[in-house]
């Protein structure tokens, strides 16, 4: 059965803070391994070390001749230096000629050095004179225009730390030096749910007190863009049994469910009781000193997470952001899933007043326009349920709970979208 406290304590209202912290104590995932080709996106569940040095011969960084260094030393356009062109070093192949003083070889970039050479010269500061030698219009220093072994990564260094989110170019990495497959964390489970009376499909023209489904379609996509798989389960009526058999189905598929609705105190909504009857279940919070998005619900039942956000659209999206999104990149063993960290911001004049609430952390929706060389930034409407401020918005700018609003003229950071 579930837990029998006192159900006042479930309605306490924690800071954001408190309440990310709790997010991303969730445990990550079980570990696989796949294929670094299909990799991208996923989240590293082992520290990487390279098995090779990168490269593993010394390499032309540039199109021009191979050369011992002190063989130019004082050449210059007027006074050039005289070598034997001793052939060429073909892309790809080994280079076997070690090279003897006053002598040059031709090479590409990328082309392995002869033995004994020890820099590249420009093919710009040189000119073939047709008897097989080469003016050297320019001296070059030891290892100029060359990749040394091991200048990219040596044999032993680290590559990627567990808990990187893996992306493309890091694919390239990982098989320039032979890795070829990679320990990974499975791509979490999140069963979603909304809840609703009121709700109707897409296809479906509402009645006066009905609205269409908005966020289990947004949701879906933003837990996509998360890199979690989805099981859908759809609209579950406002009935507790029909709720806990949804949550059952849920917690015994997911790594998380995700409630939309039903987290509110109004007389319908019975998300808490619910989750409460549920096995091993706890409520950890009831509420969050934020806006948009006050009564949100953070539980676990069955050893699984329970998130749940609020009805209306842009409460539900804006605490995604806030918190769903960093709760899934923990169970998907990120190393930093805080909501802000990493993400895209600018800096903004604010163009008019914001006012808030001291003791409540405030997400003003905002658009961005260039005036000049100064970026400004002019908050739309707060209402919670026009889901069209959201889709208008650049981003969201912060009031911290100890102050009562912002200023026209002042800088803020805009976290876009």
């Amino acid at each position: 059965m579930g837990t029998t406290s006192n159900s006042k304590a479930f309605f306490k209202v924690v800071t954001p803070a408190e309440a990310l912290e709790a997010v991303c104590q969730a445990r990550p995932v079980d570990a696989e391994t796949v294929p670094t080709t299909e990799a991208r996106g996923r989240v590293l569940a082992e520290d990487l070390y390279s098995r090779v040095d990168l490269p593993h011969f010394n390499r032309a960084g540039m199109d021009g001749y191979a050369v011992l260094a002190r063989d130019t030393f004082g050449a210059s356009p007027a006074l050039p230096a005289y070598l034997k062109v001793a052939g060429t070093v073909e892309m790809g192949e080994e280079a076997t000629h070690r090279l003897g003083a006053r002598e040059a070889v031709r090479i590409s970039t990328g082309g392995m050095l002869p033995p004994g050479s020890d820099a590249v010269v420009m093919v710009e500061h040189t000119e073939e004179t047709g008897d097989g030698t080469v003016e050297i219009h320019r001296a070059a220093s030891p290892w100029l225009n060359v990749i040394q072994v091991g200048d990219d990564i040596r044999k032993g260094d680290p590559v990627f730390a567990r808990g990187r989110r893996l992306r493309a170019h890091d694919l390239g990495a990982l098989t320039g030096i032979g890795i070829a497959s990679v320990p990974v964390y499975r791509k979490p489970r999140v069963a979603l749910i909304s809840t609703g009376d009121e709700i109707v499909g897409v296809d479906r023209e509402p009645r006066p007190g009905q609205v269409r489904n908005i966020n289990q379609h947004s949701l879906a996509g933003l837990i996509a863009e998360c890199g979690a798989e989805l099981n859908d389960l759809g609209v579950v009526a406002d009935e507790p049994e029909a709720l806990r058999a949804a949550l059952a189905e849920g917690l015994g598929w997911g790594d998380l469910v995700l409630l939309s609705g039903g987290s509110s105190m109004g007389t319908r909504d019975m998300a808490v009781e619910v989750i409460r009857s549920l096995p091993d279940s706890r409520i950890f919070f009831h509420g969050i000193s934020v806006s948009p998005g006050k009564p949100t619900i953070y539980a676990q039942a069955a050893g699984t997470p329970v998130l749940g956000l609020p009805g209306y659209p842009v409460s539900a999206l804006v605490i995604f952001d806030l918190f769903a999104a960093p709760l899934i990149r923990a169970l998907a063993g990120e190393s930093t899933p805080a909501s802000h960290t990493g993400r895209n911001t600018v800096r903004a004049v604010l163009d008019t007043n914001v006012s808030s609430q001291t003791g409540r952390e405030d997400y003003v929706r905002v658009t961005l326009e260039e005036r000049g060389e100064t970026v400004y930034a002019t908050p739309l409407p707060s209402k919670s349920g026009a889901i069209f401020t959201l889709v208008k918005a650049d981003g969201m700018v912060r009031i911290d709970l100890n102050r009562e609003g912002l200023e026209q003229g002042e800088e803020v950071e805009v976290l876009l979208f």
